[in-house]
């Protein structure tokens, strides 16, 4: 297996700048993994496409502003930090660029949106000013692995008003409401990027689905480092797979243990839900528990990294967007439901001019 083996060549024009209007109005790529037969639908689709005893799995992470800029106290020059995950109180996890200079001790006063509500700083840029009247500073305590910079913030709470939307890099269309880049039912603040499957719901659709007897559970995946970070090394094996804080609570773990008992289908929307149920069934499996188990609520840190080969235990479905070549998430999908049936089907949703990536369109899987 190489890294190779799940490139594509996607042309930039299907790289969706911004999201459809209504939500559900996207459409919807069905592929059988057991045939490799693909149909061409619409999401709203989903409501005859979903058996009625079926548990739709859903990731309610909310997205936090997690882009910040500011200047560094010393040389006045310009910073972007981008928060990854919160270790403890005020102390984050970050990328830094320019990356060269953010070394122990470096300190970067954070500029607001509105410059009127600043101070010069040192080098006679303007700095944030909170109602404390001190400036919103981000020091560096460490310089981990990959540029990874531990940092600590003087004032936590200042993120939602310093913060910006962070859309990915191949977005260059404004975002003119930060609402679209969130789930409509997302409750949990700490990703830094969203869970973009769940993106083509609306209340609405999921009230109907409920209505036909669908049945919803809620998890949470904070969503990290691993959606910014391309697959450099030939041997995909070799990549190393950065853990992801989880929570499968109470009430989720009890629909999933009934859907096991009576033969329910679990359809996992976003590849963060599967990465979730995954995580919770190897566990299980490790812990020496008979096959039918209950699932039991848990948290922690998610360290399952799939790929094709990858024995899935919770997972029958999955609702999923279209992903980059030679990425992780390309990775998890072919493991799911065959390379060569995944890359087939990239291709005819390319020659039918399916829209890709976070605001793109999507496919359900099973």
């Amino acid at each position: 297996m190489r890294t190779d083996d799940f490139d594509y060549h996607l042309p930039p024009e299907l790289i969706a700048q911004a999201p459809v209007e209504p939500r559900d109005a996207s459409r919807l790529l069905v592929l059988d993994r057991a045939t490799g037969g693909v149909e061409h639908r619409r999401f709203t689709d989903v409501l005859e496409l979903i058996p009625p005893n079926a548990v739709l799995v859903l990731n309610h992470s909310r997205v936090i502003p997690a882009r910040l800029y500011g200047r560094r106290r010393d040389t006045g020059g310009r910073v972007e930090l981008l928060l990854l995950r919160r270790e403890g109180e005020g102390i984050w996890q970050a990328l830094g660029r320019p990356g060269r200079g953010l070394r122990p001790g470096s300190v970067i006063r954070l500029e607001p949106p509105d410059s009127s509500a600043s101070l010069p700083n040192q080098a006679g840029f303007p700095v944030s000013v909170p109602s404390s009247g001190e400036p919103v500073e981000a020091e560096v305590i460490s310089v981990e692995n990959e540029g990874i910079r531990r940092v600590r913030l003087s004032v936590e709470s200042e993120i939602d008003r310093l913060g910006e939307m962070p859309l990915p890099p191949y977005i260059h269309q404004p975002l003119t409401d930060p609402e679209r880049y969130q789930t409509v039912y997302s409750r949990e603040p700490g990703s830094a990027a969203a869970p973009t499957a769940g993106l083509h719901f609306t209340p609405q659709l999921l009230d109907a689905l409920r209505a036909r007897g669908v049945r919803t559970a809620f998890l949470t995946l904070h969503v990290g480092l691993d959606t910014f970070r391309p697959v450099s090394e030939d041997n995909p094996r070799e990549h190393a797979i950065h853990t992801e804080y989880y929570e499968l609570p109470a009430k989720a773990a009890e629909i999933l243990s009934d859907a096991r008992a009576r033969g329910g289908p679990i359809i996992a929307v976003g590849t963060t839900s599967v990465r979730t149920l995954e995580q919770v069934g190897r566990d299980l499996a490790e812990s020496g528990g008979p096959e039918g188990a209950s699932i039991r609520p848990v948290s922690g840190q998610a360290d399952l990294y799939i790929l094709p080969g990858h024995q899935f235990r919770l997972v029958d479905g999955m609702i999923t967007n279209f992903h980059l070549p030679r990425s992780t998430l390309v990775m998890l999908v072919s493991a799911f439901a065959g390379r060569q049936n995944i890359l087939a089907a990239y291709q005819e949703a390319i020659a039918e001019k399916y829209r890709f990536y976070s605001f793109g369109d999507a496919m359900l899987i099973w």
